[in-house]
């Protein structure tokens, strides 16, 4: 596999990758667009898949692009200040249908941000993204009055 360093330049210039990035700037959170690249991942091997991306410039072109992309959204929510990602997050929510409390409690239990982190993270990226989300989540519990949940359960 090429390092993330490597995939940049070829795919920064492709028409595959411009027609992609159109379609993600789309989402108008961070937090929206690592959902929606990390469910594009098939979790049973690994590769990103995009049906649409695939009949126009072939699987192994739309595998790099959405990887590529899935990096680099990922690395921009690293680097956001903690207060950023919190508006990010509560922007995102506000697109559910669910209430923040409700969010925050299935939250709680769920933890369904641990899936986003691309396999290609080194473990202190992947620590840190995790240890935000638990941060930003315990703020949005005591702001929405959501009981803490119990350690046994």
């Amino acid at each position: 596999m090429l390092g993330m360093n490597d995939m940049t330049s070829e795919l920064e210039r492709g028409p595959a990758a411009g027609l992609w990035r159109g379609a993600v700037v789309k989402i108008p959170t961070v937090y929206g667009r690592l959902t929606l690249l990390s469910g594009l991942r098939n979790e049973n091997t690994g590769r990103y898949e995009h049906h649409g991306l695939s009949l126009r410039y072939g699987d192994e072109t739309a595998t790099r692009v959405l990887e590529q992309s899935h990096w680099e959204i990922f690395q921009r929510w690293l680097a956001q200040p903690l207060e950023e990602k919190k508006r990010d997050l509560a922007a995102y929510w506000s697109g559910l249908e669910q209430s923040q409390p409700d969010l925050v409690a299935a939250w709680l239990r769920l933890r369904p941000y641990r899936q986003l982190v691309p396999a290609a993270a080194r473990e202190a990226e992947r620590e840190l993204f995790w240890r935000d989300c638990d941060v930003l989540l315990e703020v949005f519990r005591i702001e929405c009055g959501v009981d803490a949940p119990d350690p046994d359960e």
